[in-house]
């Protein structure tokens, strides 16, 4: 908890920047004079917090403004601080910064809320800059990991805030390692008896696992260097807790049915290994239909990219393998985070020599987004709704029964997923399965499932289907084969040019009577310089409608007439 080893991860990334690691020290000895009396929940002195959440910013690679606005986070709520003297001290920007934190902690969730949404909706609409919710970010995560000393009536309600608001805010910000660490911090407080639960039962599981894969590695490695690719690194990923429950709740609680319980990660240097290095994989051991996930062609919403494959490995054991490179590595450790380092670097004799690769401009993922809303949304109030709830709104990632990712709102249903597809394939569904086994088809669909649409000939969709679906796009299909195939019945319609004679149209009436033919419609305009008679009856039939014209151009007092089929 030194000065020492917070300017030395700073350097680590901006070596050459004196001024920023002159203002971090300043903010360093202000914050630790602020909060020199006081004290945290587990006894320890209150600035431990405040230097490691400025700590995780500096290894997060943020600029100097965020670790000092980092250090500074609660000078204005806990210490009176006014904001005047910190600009003073520190100027608007690092201000700013600490003014949104402080904002963002004002927010609080209650399990009878309804307004979840709207606090969501808060959190975008006061975090004008991002590196606001990079500094909150880290804050709850230290805050997490102190919990236990939190008073119990108020663990679950911050541990539930930071699985419904934060976890799902640093997930859309791409940083899936600190969304997932949040997740399972939570875990334990929110489903006690699951967690533990899920740990009891995973632990052996697991540490077989990590035995099996170290004697995967070197059979990998080899294959590969035959191949000409040296992989930058080779580890093993586990899976979190709270991820592996929530998926466990997808297969009857059957620990056989993760393959991913523990993968194998390979970083390399470019796209086109990344590629070749499935092939490789491929060649080694087939690969389970319908695993390969390509997320560098297609990446998730958030900006995460990687191919994925799960393969019948040694000994016909599924295992899953997640190959990258360095820069998607990056973005999967700290998502929008990254883009402020690799951002602050241009212009440097690093980045120009090429030592630190090029990513998307900090602001290029949400003009894309914009951009994306834009047109969907033309008129500027849809605009401003769809940018408000899209920003938070979750996506699921479903794959095909040959492999194909399908990307669908959360809530979706295998008939949201057919009419994806194609029209004619949610036409004539008459069923699903996913992950092999049969579900309804109301059953909402998780990330990972692999579903298969099971189809009949001629077979319709039904008028409950609309309630049902998750999708404007399904629900617009559906009614337009509903309308298709109960087309508006057609009519037959009389125009009968006439005499204005008393007891015309009651004999008229009676010869359709006789052919047993409801009349719908009968109109007289005899007033008009050549009267006639209008009659629409309940037939589409040419051989009765020319029959009944015949027998009624006998009557006395018609002129002409004739007929037409109507809708």
């Amino acid at each position: 908890m030194t000065l020492d080893k917070l300017i030395k991860e700073f350097k680590k990334h901006f070596p050459s920047d004196e001024n920023g690691a002159q203002v971090i020290a300043r903010a360093f000895a202000f914050a630790k004079n602020a909060h020199k009396n006081q004290k945290r929940a587990s006894g320890e002195n209150y600035f431990s917090h405040i230097f490691e959440t400025a700590y995780k910013l500096a290894m997060w690679r943020l600029d100097y403004q965020s670790i000092a606005a980092g250090l500074l986070h609660d000078t204005i709520e806990d210490c009176k601080i006014s904001a005047e003297s910190l600009k003073k001290e520190f100027g608007e920007e690092i201000t700013f910064l600490v003014e949104g934190v402080t904002k963002l902690g004002a927010l609080k969730y209650h399990e009878d809320d309804q307004g979840l949404e709207s606090l969501r909706k808060m959190i975008l609409a006061i975090s004008k800059d991002l590196r606001v919710v990079f500094i909150k970010l880290a804050d709850r995560l230290h805050n997490m990991k102190t919990l236990r000393y939190v008073p119990q009536q108020k663990q679950k309600r911050i541990a539930v805030e930071t699985a419904e608001i934060y976890a799902p805010l640093a997930y859309r910000l791409g940083m899936q390692n600190v969304a997932g660490e949040l997740e399972d911090l939570a875990f334990p407080y929110i489903y006690p008896d699951k967690h533990k639960w899920v740990t009891e039962n995973v632990k052996e599981t697991f540490e077989e696992r990590m035995r099996y894969l170290k004697n995967v590695e070197p059979v990998v490695k080899n294959q590969l260097e035959k191949s000409g690719i040296k992989p930058l690194s080779l580890d093993y990923r586990a899976k979190r807790f709270y991820s592996l429950y929530k998926k466990l709740l997808r297969y009857d609680m059957n620990l056989e049915n993760i393959y991913d319980l523990v993968a194998l990660r390979l970083i390399v240097n470019t796209v086109e290994e990344c590629y070749l290095t499935l092939g490789v994989i491929h060649q080694l051991w087939p690969p389970l239909p319908g695993r390969i996930k390509d997320y560098i062609a297609l990446p998730k919403p958030n900006g995460y990219q990687s191919l994925h494959t799960t393969v019948f490995c040694v000994d016909d054991r599924p295992t899953e393998f997640q190959i990258r490179t360095v820069d998607m590595h990056e973005q999967a450790e700290h998502g929008a985070a990254a883009h402020w380092f690799y951002e602050s670097k241009k212009g440097t004799s690093e980045y120009n020599e090429g030592k630190i690769a090029a990513l998307d401009s900090k602001e290029s993922i949400w003009i894309r987004q914009l951009k994306n809303w834009q047109s969907q949304f033309p008129g500027s109030k849809e605009f401003i709704e769809a940018l408000k709830v899209d920003f938070f709104s979750d996506r699921i990632f479903v794959l095909t029964p040959k492999g194909r990712v399908i990307d669908m709102p959360v809530g979706a249903t295998p008939i949201d997923f057919a009419y994806h597809i194609h029209s004619s394939v949610g036409d004539s569904c008459v069923g699903a399965k996913v992950n092999n086994k049969i579900v309804s088809l109301d059953a909402p669909l998780q990330s990972g499932d692999i579903v298969e649409v099971l189809t009949q000939k001629n077979k319709k969709p039904s008028e409950g289907w609309l309630a049902l679906v998750k999708t404007h796009y399904a629900k617009k299909k559906i009614k337009a084969s509903l309308k298709k195939a109960s087309p508006i019945p057609k009519k037959t319609e009389y125009k009968i040019t006439c005499e204005a004679r008393i007891g015309l149209i009651k004999d008229l009436s009676a010869i359709i009577s006789r052919n047993h033919i409801p009349v719908i419609k009968l109109e007289t305009f005899l007033n008009e310089k050549y009267p006639f008679i209008k009659i629409v009856i309940d037939t589409e039939n040419k051989e009765k409608a020319e029959m009944l014209m015949l027998k009624m151009k006998k009557i006395n007092g018609v002129k002409e007439i004739g007929y037409k089929i109507v809708e």
